[in-house]
């Protein structure tokens, strides 16, 4: 390819530099690989130097850190150098996936890391403000080898240079864009462009809002946001890790190596089925109901079920105690509720107070009754010994167990919302809808994992088991402490007086935790399996899909509220979803958050998003269509057909892209057989897409109209359109196109 302004011969030659260039920085690459790896088999495997401060924990460590720094090497194999930045005063910059410096050369920048500050101009850099730079760069490889260039020239040409008329830089984020879809989604930091580089290197501590049309980029900006944040504030993230939360595990799989191929890994992907550690839950409530459970409301209805379990006897409950039967009264078990309420502890963790309180009443009581006649409160001595005596009684007492359970139950999450649902009377006395009854108790939808998830904090732990956990650990200190003592007398100290002690490499209390389970999980795992984990940073995708339930889980994940937020409100099809971004936020960050937007599409092209536009412009008209970058030169197109012609004419369809290279889906209504539903395709992107029957997609619920904008705008080339009953008014423009 000759580049304008600039002979083949010197293209050529120049072309022939820039290889020897790259060549060079894959092999200062493969050099750090194998200084790094040869790093983390030494420290795998070597001993724990003291007197460098090494411990076992300290040692873990280092060996975590190295492994990650070489999984951030692994992955710049692949357009390891992207581009090269000219100044004004002659200096050339190359810009790439990560950082490579001259070690020998006072540490001289080769390879500037993408987020670095230097390499802003490569993705803002304009004719009008190229930001003190003459000329950008862009390469084209394949694997480690250098196929071409195209450059773009700022302000005036020099002719020296053979600068006369240079390419523009749409070259590659076309080449990009148009480019065949494969699995999952690529990371665009070759090609990021000006609107997004503003909002990925935006400095905001709180919550930042990213609102984009379809193809606009924005999930594909988040990540990258993360990446930059990684790489600007690693040692205050990278430890708590980050949490990245999308609609589906379709979705997640899809985004899943982008982050990855950036060299960041202490990532955890969820949906908000997931985020209670052990459930796995996909299935949905209808519209209105999942609008009940997602609205804040709710807290007022768990508590009063909370609260409904937390009961008085209707008749006094006898409890055997000593050689005196006492009872448990009404009024007795109302001041223990009253103690217990008032205490601000929650549910189980209360159950505490309430048992105090109700032992001290049995037993002041049985005391009295006990030594009616002989012993009085003035004997401090014999009162407290005859307490003692019924304490003692009380502890393992069936009776007395059975009532706390009756009256203060210890409960679990899904137990209390399954028996919740099930009866009527339990709803009625908690003031929840009755539309919440349901058959099958347990049978967990996405809505209830954020009321499963609130009830963990509302009910508590049970401090009787907790106490025994800390005693279980205390017995196994003890005994780990016997070992180190056992291990110190077998050693010869007289051989060498600086020899090692067991307890110099280790305590009682990490030897006793490592009897009791060895982690050995990296953060991502731990994170993922633990519900009071926290994160430094949370990724919301589709977060216009969120109710307010769903907020309060993610903002119990990120104490320090740093969020990237990232939506489309013209696409909300959940009724619990948000119809304004301050009604969501508000409540948590006043404040705090800041809003900004994408408005070109570099998914969609105009031919396509010319139909999508129509339908948006009816069902959301405040709204504007993003632009179209491209167009693909392929017109959308619709058929008629009968429902007996239907089967035929979707098989036609996945037969003609089968032969062609990229991805392609049928899209239908929810519930018909061999289609996907509008939802399930949320932040993917095919080449080609059919969708089936809109008027049906149109009618699905209130929200339709969002799905069958979904369904449209998935499409990056081809979209053809099969109907069985008329076009919907909106859509009647593509007869038209069909016919030209």
């Amino acid at each position: 390819m000759e580049t304008r302004g600039m002979s083949k011969n010197a293209h050529e030659q120049e072309l022939k530099s820039e290889r020897d260039y790259l060549d060079d920085l894959y092999d200062r690459l493969d050099g750090k690989r194998a200084k790094v790896k040869a790093q983390y088999r030494a420290a795998l495997g070597g001993p724990i130097d003291l007197q460098d401060g090494g411990t076992l924990v300290a040692r873990d460590a280092e060996v975590r850190a190295l492994a990650q720094r070489a999984a951030r090497l692994d992955v710049a194999d692949q357009g390891l150098c992207f581009g090269r930045l000219d100044t004004l005063s002659g200096e050339r910059l190359y810009v790439g996936r990560i950082g490579i410096f001259d070690d020998d050369n006072d540490h001289e920048a080769l390879l500037l890391d993408w987020r670095a500050p230097a390499s802003r101009a490569f993705y803002v850099a304009t004719g009008a403000n190229p930001e003190g730079m003459r000329r950008r760069r862009q390469f084209h490889s394949l694997g480690r080898r250098l196929v071409d260039f195209t450059d773009e020239v700022f302000g005036r040409p020099d002719p020296d240079a053979g600068d006369d008329s240079p390419f523009s830089s749409d070259a590659a984020l076309l080449a990009a864009v148009n480019a065949p879809r494969g699995e999952g989604m690529r990371d665009i930091v070759a090609t990021i462009q000006a609107e997004q580089d503003e909002i990925i290197r935006l400095e905001h501590p709180g919550v930042l809002v990213i609102e984009g049309g379809p193809g606009t980029g924005k999930t594909v900006v988040a990540l990258h946001r993360v990446a930059y944040l990684l790489y600007t504030q690693r040692r205050r993230i990278e430890r708590h890790g980050v949490l990245v939360v999308g609609p589906n595990q379709a979705f997640m799989n899809h985004i899943g190596r982008v982050l990855p191929s950036l060299g960041e890994s202490e990532v955890v992907f969820s949906t908000v089925g997931d985020l209670v550690p052990g459930m796995h839950v996909t299935a949905e409530d209808i519209p209105e109901v999942a609008r009940i459970k997602g609205s804040r409301a709710m807290l007022a209805v768990l508590r009063a079920a909370i609260e409904d379990r937390q009961r008085t006897p209707e008749q006094p409950l006898e409890i055997p105690l000593g050689d005196v039967t006492m009872q448990i009264a009404a009024d007795t078990a109302q001041w223990a509720i009253d103690e217990a309420r008032a205490s601000g502890l929650p549910h189980n963790a209360a159950r505490a107070v309430f048992r105090d309180i109700v032992t001290y009443v049995l037993t002041e009581r049985g005391v009295a009754r006990i030594g009616r006649g002989w012993l009085t409160r003035d004997n401090k001595d014999a009162w407290a010994k005859v307490r003692a005596d019924l304490l003692a009684d009380l502890e393992d007492n069936e009776r007395f167990i059975a009532a706390l359970d009756q009256l203060w139950p210890v409960l679990e999450p899904q137990e209390l919302l399954a028996e919740l649902y099930t009866s009527p009377e339990r709803l009625r006395a908690a003031g929840a809808d009755a539309a919440l009854l349901r058959e099958v108790g347990d049978a967990w939808t996405t809505s209830d994992v954020p009321l499963l998830d609130e009830l963990v904090d509302l009910l508590g732990r049970d401090k009787a088991a907790d106490d025994a956990a800390a005693q279980a650990l205390k017995e196994e200190t003890h005994y780990a402490r016997g070992v180190l003592e056992n291990m110190v007398a077998h050693e010869d100290l007289m051989d060498d007086e600086d020899l090692l002690l067991a307890q110099d490499l280790i305590d009682a209390e990490a030897l006793a935790e490592r009897f009791l389970e060895s982690d050995t999980r990296d953060l991502a795992e731990r994170a993922a399996a633990d519900r009071d984990w926290t994160y430094r940073h949370v990724v919301v995708d589709e977060a216009q899909e969120l109710s307010e339930m769903d907020w309060r889980v993610l903002m119990r994940r990120c104490p320090s509220r740093s969020f990237t937020v990232v939506g489309d409100l013209a696409q909300r099809r959940s009724m619990a979803g948000a119809t304004s971004w301050a009604e969501m936020l508000e409540p948590y960050v006043p404040g705090r958050w800041v809003y900004r937007s994408l408005s070109v599409n570099y998914r969609t092209p105009a031919e396509i998003m010319t139909v999508a536009a129509a339908l948006l412009a009816e069902f959301a008209p405040e709204v504007r269509a993003p632009e179209s970058v491209r167009a693909s030169g392929f017109h959308p197109w619709s058929r008629q057909v009968t429902a007996d012609q239907m089967p035929a004419a979707i098989e036609d369809f996945v037969a003609a892209e089968a032969a062609r290279e990229g991805t392609a889906v049928v899209i239908g209504p929810p519930g018909m057989p061999g289609v996907v539903a509008p939802a399930e395709t949320k932040g993917l992107e095919f080449d080609a897409v059919l969708v089936v029957e809109p008027a049906a997609i149109l009618a699905d619920g209130p929200r339709g109209a969002a799905e069958l904008y979904v369904a449209l705008t998935r499409a990056t080339q081809r979209l053809g359109v099969l109907h069985q009953h008329p076009l919907p008014a909106a859509l009647t423009g593509l007869d038209e196109l069909t016919h030209r």
